[in-house]
């Protein structure tokens, strides 16, 4: 599909008008993750930021659309959403596996001279830094183990089976990219780079996340929030003010 046809609106989701000329944020979820996760930001940072959520393909509304094989697929099927408006000041903000495929796209951006003026790096280790892992290999049980041991779901969503059936396919898939992504090494970004993690996430530890510092030749800086896998929830107003903070002015670079 040619980026001319693509329909923004479906990948893309606004839930607040921002003003002419804000800088873009681009929110790209977690593993099984959705747009509507990054409702909180926006209702915090617009209308001074144009807060744009993605909604990945295979879920919710886009449930009927095949997932994405590989982070670096997903990547380049949301750099082809933004072909158009390339010319637009353009923050990167991603959870988790939304941290990888944020970086897969900066590259993809950089290449193109239009970089992100800023890579927010949350609750993921850096792409350098390989683990073996395989929870999208075990079953449905232990999969639901693995999402609710990282509280990132809330919990009543557990009691319905309906909605459980729902979203497993869509948890198994981005379970399946984050686990088999590998980095192909290349020159480093030349954006900055602020990472975001909790002291206690079992999924990266402290030099996991420093090491986002190899990633780029422009500045960096890391900021550790007490909390697990999901720190975001609990330490929501000090990491929305960390990211307003960092984008201040950032339309103008």
């Amino acid at each position: 599909m040619s980026a001319t046809n693509i329909d923004e609106g479906l990948w893309l989701r606004r839930f607040q008008k921002a003003e002419p000329g804000a800088v873009r944020l681009l929110c790209l979820p977690h593993a099984g993750g959705s747009a509507s996760f990054f409702f909180p930001v926006a209702r915090a940072l617009s209308p001074g930021i144009d807060v744009a959520a993605v909604q990945y393909p295979g879920r919710q509304d886009r449930r009927q659309e095949p997932f994405a094989d590989s982070v670096p697929e997903l990547a380049k099927m949301i750099f082809d959403v933004l072909a158009g408006s390339l010319a637009t000041p353009t923050a990167l903000f991603g959870h988790s596996l939304g941290a990888s495929v944020g970086f897969e796209l900066a590259r993809l951006m950089e290449a193109e001279g239009a970089g992100p003026v800023r890579l927010f790096a949350s609750g993921r280790r850096a792409p350098s830094k390989h683990r073996d892992e395989s929870v999208h290999q075990l079953d449905d049980e232990g999969l639901l183990a693995d999402v609710r041991s990282l509280s990132g779901t809330d919990s009543r969503v557990f009691d319905d089976d309906e909605l459980v059936r729902m979203a497993l396919p869509a948890i198994r898939a981005d379970y399946r990219i984050a686990e088999t992504y590998t980095y192909t090494p290349g020159a480093p970004l030349t954006c900055p780079i602020t990472v975001f993690t909790g002291d206690a996430d079992q999924k990266t530890t402290h030099d996991e996340a420093q090491a986002w510092r190899e990633h780029t030749t422009g500045d960096f800086e890391l900021n550790t929030f007490p909390g697990g896998h999901f720190f975001l929830a609990t330490n929501q107003s000090k990491v929305l003010d960390r990211l307003s903070a960092s984008l201040d002015g950032a339309g103008a670079i």
